[in-house]
């Protein structure tokens, strides 16, 4: 049936509870803003609303009610994991998960390898094969 039922944002991430991600590298960005649920920050990080990066994951600070968007997750270069009792942390499932689903048309994830261990050849390159 599920009619008038919305689909819950939250869904399409992966929450780490009491974990917080530091930026090292500087040119990562973050927006943050007062948002009352989880929900909400879910929903304005997999639209992209408002932001000037694509969001691929969002911290949820319990404490003062405060969303931060990230442009980063906890797999990208120059970010380092902090526990922090205040924050959950949520990840789209798409940039953390490592795994393929169908012909892998939508994967984001960071396998570069082979099931057999050979070096996956760059989506820039026609050798050894064209596309």
């Amino acid at each position: 049936d599920g009619k008038g039922k919305r689909r819950n944002p939250l869904h399409d991430f992966k929450k780490t509870g009491e974990l917080m991600l530091i930026k090292v590298n500087k040119t990562l960005e973050v927006k943050s803003k007062l948002l009352n649920t989880t929900e909400q920050c879910a929903k304005r990080c997999s639209r992209n609303k408002g932001l000037s990066f694509t969001c691929k994951a969002f911290a949820y600070d319990r404490v003062t009610k405060r969303c931060h968007w990230l442009s980063f997750n906890s797999l990208t270069n120059g970010v380092r994991k902090k526990q922090d009792h205040a924050f959950d942390l949520y990840e789209k499932k798409d940039y953390v998960r490592n795994c393929i689903i169908g012909k892998g048309a939508d994967y984001k994830g960071t396998i570069s390898v082979t099931k057999s261990g050979i070096q996956c050849q760059a989506w820039n390159s026609m050798i050894p094969h064209e596309h």
